[in-house]
């Protein structure tokens, strides 16, 4: 039966876990479900604070990883297209009322890809000089079509399990705030109907104080959710942390640490750019800002993207305990 997990009690908490606070689990509290952008980041993995020795497998983890958290977002769709066949293991791996975020892969949002991840078929569609490109722009149309067909045809088990949350379209920071780029997110949102997408910026001018109100206006008219984020400010990738909703049935806030000496520099590893464990007071600054965002939306999703050895998971657990509490 989907939805119904074995008994777990081989897998017990390793010893690390009990320094990390402990909220309520899975981490939600009335509306608002609290988790982290990975549950298979290496240095996680590797520090042992969090997964117990015999969650060994993609399978075990997950269904650990559902133990303590409601929501979970795939980080891995970014870098190469989804199966059903993983959407299944998904669903089939989770409780009932578990949902995940789904990270759009990369070609959708502009960001650079790697024509040798492309499905097989795709790869030999691609002329001969374009077999190594890095940019999306230069992928033949026929082949960004049929990108998006596959990558949305791929959640069909999670949305018909009602386990899909939301899917993400990170927008670089070279996409800027003009009519070009609101027909990009128009067409983005045709293309994944009826799936529920939600648009996180990373290009400062969006957000500027005299646009905000109208940008905040054309997502709620395309049906599109703003991602609310905390992150290091004052670089033109920045976006500021303002708690807003255009959408009554979904709220995101992404926590990306705050970092500000490597959070615009290119080259950097993920590690150096989220590496970064929250404070109680700075998750505190989040507490009214989220409990206002569940009075106008019915369901809030909170990931921690600080993903770097327990940091995620700790800040996850942190935050879950702070709303509770006050």
């Amino acid at each position: 039966m989907q939805g119904a997990l074995p008994q777990l009690d081989w897998l017990r908490d390793p010893p690390a876990l009990a320094s990390l606070a402990r909220g309520p689990e899975p981490a939600r509290v009335g509306n608002v479900r609290i988790g982290t952008a990975s549950w298979t980041e290496q240095t996680l993995l590797a520090s042992r604070t969090f997964y117990p020795r015999a969650a060994n497998t993609p399978e075990r983890r997950l269904r650990y990883y559902a133990r303590h958290f409601g929501v979970v977002e795939v980080d891995a769709t970014y870098y190469a297209l989804p199966t059903s066949a993983h959407a299944h293991a998904w669903v089939d791996r989770t409780p009932a009322d578990f949902v995940f975020g789904v990270k759009a892969y990369a070609a959708m949002t502009g960001h650079p890809v790697e024509p040798a991840r492309l499905d097989r078929d795709l790869t030999q569609l691609l002329p001969k000089t374009l077999r190594t490109a890095r940019s999306a722009r230069d992928l033949p149309p026929e082949v960004i079509e049929e990108i998006w067909r596959r990558f949305r045809a791929a959640l069909e088990p999670l949305r018909v399990a009602g386990k899909l949350g939301y899917v993400l379209l990170q927008m670089p920071k070279w996409f800027p705030p003009n009519r070009e780029s609101r027909a990009y997110l128009e067409r983005a949102a045709g293309r994944l109907a009826p799936l529920p997408v939600a648009v996180e910026f990373r290009q400062a001018g969006w957000m500027a104080e005299a646009r905000r109100a109208r940008v905040l206006e054309f997502l709620r008219a395309t049906g599109l959710v703003y991602v609310s984020v905390d992150e290091p400010q004052d670089t033109p990738a920045s976006v500021p942390p303002l708690a807003e909703t255009t959408s009554d049935e979904l709220a995101v806030v992404r926590f990306h640490g705050r970092k500000q000496a490597t959070w615009a520099r290119p080259g950097v590893s993920t590690t150096e750019r989220f590496g970064y464990l929250y404070g109680r007071e700075e998750l505190g600054e989040w507490v009214e800002k989220i409990r206002g965002l569940a009075q106008r939306s019915r369901a809030v999703h909170v990931l921690m993207n600080n993903c770097y050895q327990h940091y995620a998971v700790q800040n996850a657990k942190d935050l879950a305990v702070l709303l509770e509490s006050r």
